[in-house]
């Protein structure tokens, strides 16, 4: 019996070793590997060899080259598994939820762990995870029976999970990892997003509801998703999902007073605690409720289209703002492209705040294309609008419906209706449609291009740090841009048809955000600045093989030599890959 690949990790003893079978008196050669499973030794894997002819072949010391018999995903699991070993979800969970009576096998915290390492690597759904599972290494890094892995058995677990159960194991991984990278509390993002379900209209749920879908998918059942994220690095702190129906500033309301349990919690004694959210959120009884909180302030954003007196107010009154990407565009030569800010103040919810009006030039340019290329495909529209009204063609004798067209058109180009004046007339040969630009509409409209406008009640803040804070929200859209991602999280469509499966769903999905972001995190730490996806692709390539080599004395397990960047990814984690395909830690 020989050994084989020897990971550094907790989990297991891994050996392998030829295993002849005999069928109808013939011999054919396998090799097993056994690792431990539950505390017990168990054959994990077992791969055929060759006929008689070969093991006499081996047998003789024969072979002349390497047979490769197994060939599997590697580095992502791992680096994935990493990223679990001092959190421990699975112990979490089954702290709060424990094993049923008569259950066998895996644990419930095992299938949310399994999820979660899946949906960092290539997110599939629970039909396929075992068929995805028996493609990896997993059997190397955390050996488990991957045919337990089965979307019944997730259906069966996951129905002992209660949404109070969820709820405590939520706060007590969040907790976990608000120890582990003591996140700077002072200043969270927090946003919300959609997904879309394809479940069906009868089917009872609180969660699945039509509403507007960020996508476009208004016609599906959607899931909202709300989360609070640190502002350096983007790491999930808090989650919660909520009705599709419901407007972001009623869910802000509703969710308050979590919401502050969870900023106090993570800062501790700090005094000051700013949230930063997007303009969705703005309702005079959320910051009625905000200006009450001794603790809590926020930073948002505000329509410049609700006030028209600050949007009038011209560029050369704007100055270049003091923030480190416009001195990186100034190093660069680029200072035509830096962000100009305008600060005032105005009332806004009752009270006095800071409010800071941004302009940025590139933005101004792409928006500027954008709308021309929309208002000349509208012209064209209603150029054959008004010649299917004026042929009488069937449907367009109606002045009703032909609005209505037009009204579905502007929709679709998510435009105003007003840009473009429509006026049909009936006439002795019928009905009769004309339609002028309307130029003041459209100047008004382009002169807000690149504009931004934020508002706080942190009125000491400096104009730089107000404007520093805002534009970090941009790591949670990030985040939720990752978790729509195909392979990375993914999301949606949800495929659970019930409100507690899609709770428990959007956690591993959170979970695994998290997981992704604290990657990040770390690799920056040890000065690799690389996205997680870029990562996780990368890393999926460095495979595991099991062979047959030293003339057939010995089954092999051993590592691919990684690549430079494979390489240097490991390393920022701790790990090496010797010269004899072994995994080190650098620990040692």
């Amino acid at each position: 019996m020989g050994h084989i690949l020897c990971l550094t990790c907790k989990y297991i003893v891994y050996m392998a070793h030829f295993h002849i079978k005999k069928k109808r008196g013939r011999p054919y050669l396998y090799v097993r590997e056994i690792a431990r499973v539950d505390g017990k030794p168990k054959v994990v894997s077992q791969v055929y060899v060759g006929s008689p002819e070969k093991v006499a072949a081996l047998a003789k010391g024969e072979l002349t080259e390497e047979i490769k018999l197994r060939v599997e995903e590697f580095g992502a699991l791992f680096v994935a598994n990493l990223m679990d070993e001092d959190v421990d979800l699975a112990g979490i969970v089954n702290a709060v939820v424990g094993r049923g009576g008569r259950e066998e096998g895996l644990s419930v915290g095992e299938y949310f762990l399994y999820a979660v390492l899946n949906r960092m690597v290539e997110a599939k759904s629970k039909r396929a995870l075992a068929e995805w599972y028996e493609k990896t290494a997993v059997q190397q890094i955390r050996p488990t029976d991957v045919s337990r892995l089965s979307s019944q058995r997730y259906w069966e677990r996951w129905e002992r999970v209660s949404e109070e159960d969820l709820a405590e194991i939520s706060r007590r991984f969040f907790q976990r990892i608000a120890e582990l990278e003591r996140p700077r509390a002072d200043c969270l993002l927090l946003d919300t997003t959609n997904y879309y379900t394809y479940m069906a209209t009868h089917t009872p749920s609180d969660l699945a509801r039509r509403g507007h879908n960020k996508e476009g998918k208004h016609h599906l059942r959607q899931v909202g998703l709300g989360l609070l994220a640190e502002r350096e690095s983007g790491l999930p702190l808090w989650w919660c999902a909520y009705p599709g129906n419901l407007h972001d500033s009623r869910l802000f309301s509703q969710v308050l007073e979590e919401f502050a349990r969870v900023l106090e919690g993570l800062a501790g004694t700090k005094e000051r605690l700013t949230v930063v959210m997007d303009k969705g959120m703005n309702a005079d009884a959320n910051y009625a409720v905000i200006d009450e909180h001794r603790r809590i302030h926020f930073v948002t954003t505000y329509s410049l289209a609700y006030a028209p007196e600050l949007a009038r107010i011209p560029l050369s009154r704007y100055a270049p703002a003091a923030t480190g990407r416009n001195r990186r565009l100034c190093g660069e030569g680029r200072e035509e492209e830096r962000l100009s800010a305008y600060r005032t103040t105005g009332t806004f919810w009752g009270k006095e705040r800071a409010v800071v009006l941004t302009y940025n030039p590139r933005t101004a340019r792409k928006q500027e294309h954008v709308f021309s290329e929309k208002l000349a495909q509208m012209r064209e529209e209603l150029l054959s609008m008004r010649a299917l009204v004026r042929e009488g063609a069937p449907h367009w004798r109606d002045e009703r419906k032909v609005l209505e067209r037009y009204a579905r058109l502007c929709e679709r180009l998510h435009l105003p209706t007003h840009l473009y004046e429509v006026s049909l007339e009936k006439t002795p040969e019928g009905l009769a449609m004309e339609f002028r630009k309307n130029q003041h509409a459209t100047e008004r409209r382009q002169a807000l291009f690149g504009k931004n406008m934020i508002v706080t009640d942190n009125t000491d803040w400096t104009t730089e740090e107000i404007i520093e804070a805002s534009l970090a929200r941009w790591e949670v859209e990030d985040a939720f841009r990752l978790s729509k991602d195909c392979d990375l999280v993914g999301v949606q469509p949800i495929r659970h048809f019930t409100d507690s499966k899609i709770r428990c769903h959007l956690f591993c999905c959170v979970a695994a955000l998290a997981y992704l972001r604290r990657l990040e995190k770390k690799l920056a730490e040890a000065g690799v600045k690389r996205t997680a996806k870029d990562v996780m692709e990368d890393m999926r390539h460095l495979h595991s093989v099991l062979s047959i080599a030293d003339k057939g004395r010995t089954p092999v397990r051993k590592l691919e030599m990684p690549t430079k960047t494979q390489a240097e990814v490991l390393r920022a984690l701790g790990y090496q890959v010797n010269k004899r395909g072994v995994l080190q830690s650098l620990a040692r």
